[in-house]
């Protein structure tokens, strides 16, 4: 789900209820701890969430990574209302056994480089702890 732009441009943006995912920056509903697929992706910047969907964002243009589960289409994710990126969106899965990333987003936890964290956990902190089960996985770009 992606946010909506709605008259003369204004950003409608949807309100998730549950235990929920947010842009650090604007505080933008960005998706559920319902929805994680995998608490275990690191990106190039720190530790990073699989999610089945994701919601309130826009997308980037289309381009090949090399992570290092392989090569991967993938797109840069936006928050709708700040713009602040805050993952990606993998379109095509080059590897067979990487086939169950397609269509799913990664939300980065935390930027390393920067000392900064880019979403808030369902508690208001900037990491928030689950003990249920999610299966396992990482990837990073330019690796």
């Amino acid at each position: 789900m992606e946010g909506v732009r709605g008259y003369m441009g204004r950003v409608f943006a949807v309100t998730l209820e549950g235990k929920i995912y947010s842009c650090k920056h604007c505080g933008t509903h960005l998706a559920l701890d319902d929805d994680i697929v995998s608490k275990s992706f690191h990106s190039r910047h720190g530790k990073a969430y699989l999610f089945s969907k994701v919601a309130n964002v826009t997308l980037g243009e289309k381009e090949e990574r090399m992570m290092m589960t392989g090569s991967h289409i993938v797109v840069d994710i936006f928050c709708v209302q700040c713009g602040s990126t805050v993952g990606w969106k993998y379109e095509t899965a080059r590897e067979k056994s990487q086939k169950y990333k397609e269509g799913k987003s990664v939300l980065e936890r935390y930027h390393r480089s920067c000392h900064r964290f880019k979403i808030s956990g369902p508690d208001g902190s900037n990491y928030w702890v689950s003990h249920g089960p999610h299966l396992g996985g990482s990837d990073a770009d330019d690796v």
